[in-house]
C-alpha cells in the first residue's frame, strides 16, 4: 500500500505540538504586554502622586529634608504598592496555573525558580518606575514649589 505523505517522527511531533506552541506564544505576548502596562501604570501613578504633592515636597525641602530622603520616601511608598501587587499576583498565578498546567512540559506548575525570577524582574522594574519620578521630585526648588499654587 503506497504512503500518501511520509514524514519523520520528529515532523509528526512538531505538527502535533503546533497548537500548544501557538498558545504559549500568545500567552507570552500577553504576559509581556501586562508587564509593560504595569510599568507604565506604576510610573504614571507615582508621577501623578508626586505632582500632586509638589507643595509638600517644597515645604519638606525648605525645612531641611535632603534629596535622598525625598527620593527614599516615594520609593518606599512605591515598594509598598509593589509588595501588595506581588503577593496578589503570586496568589492569582498559583490558582490559575492549576488550570494552565496542561500547557506546561517538563516544568511544574509551581516552579520556584520561575516565580522567583519573575518576582525579581517585577520588583526591579517597579524600583526603576518609582525612582525616576522621585529623583525628579527631589530636584524641585523649594521656593518655586511653595509659589506653585
Amino acid at each position: 500500500m503506497p504512503l500518501a505523505s511520509p514524514n519523520t517522527l520528529g515532523a509528526l511531533y512538531t505538527k502535533s505540538m503546533e497548537r500548544t506552541s501557538f498558545t504559549l506564544v500568545l500567552l507570552s505576548i500577553a504576559g509581556g504586554m501586562a508587564l509593560l502596562l504595569g510599568i507604565v501604570g506604576i510610573f504614571g501613578v507615582v508621577s501623578y502622586g508626586i505632582s500632586q504633592r509638589t507643595r509638600e515636597i517644597g515645604i519638606r525641602m525648605a525645612l531641611g529634608a535632603q534629596r535622598r530622603e525625598i527620593t527614599g520616601m516615594f520609593v518606599r511608598q512605591g515598594f509598598v504598592l509593589t509588595g501588595i501587587g506581588v503577593v496578589a499576583g503570586l496568589a492569582a498565578s498559583a490558582v490559575s496555573m492549576r488550570l494552565l498546567s496542561s500547557l506546561l512540559f517538563h516544568v511544574s506548575p509551581m516552579d520556584p525558580l520561575t516565580y522567583f525570577s519573575v518576582t525579581v524582574v517585577i520588583v526591579a522594574v517597579a524600583w526603576l518606575a518609582c525612582y525616576l519620578p522621585s529623583r525628579r521630585a527631589a530636584t524641585v526648588e523649594p521656593v518655586s514649589a511653595l509659589r506653585s499654587e
